[in-house]
């Protein structure tokens, strides 16, 4: 199992940037495609960003040219960064770990962390 934590939310003013860090332990952080979602209020979970093993991402069309996901997997972080932030962006945000072991797929989550994009 990989446990995770999250931080780097924040309220912050639209136009403004932020970068939001999720650390892994517990197993083998290079064994895990990283990805980033978020959910706001009465609204689904849904992808912002993914990242591979072996470093191919892919992001949402909303945050296409803005977000930038990348992975150390020396320091076991997944990051993200975010820029040109809007009031939609507003949410929780939350890393996911995910991996297929015999043909099974094995997501974990991390306990999220607060997104507010408002002027």
């Amino acid at each position: 199992q990989v446990q995770l934590v999250e931080s780097g939310g924040d309220l912050v003013q639209p136009g403004g940037s932020l970068r939001l860090s999720c650390a892994a332990s517990g197993s083998i952080f290079s064994f895990y495609a990283m990805g980033w979602y978020r959910q706001a209020p009465e609204k689904q979970r849904e992808l912002v960003a993914a990242i591979t093993v072996g470093g191919s991402t892919n992001y949402a069309d909303s945050v296409k040219g803005r977000f930038t996901i990348s992975r150390d997997n020396d320091k076991n972080t997944v990051y993200l960064q975010m820029n040109s932030l809007k009031p939609e962006d507003t949410a929780v945000y939350y890393c996911n770990a995910q991996t297929t072991r015999l043909g099974i797929r094995y997501d974990y989550w991390g306990q999220g962390t607060q997104v507010t994009v408002s002027s």
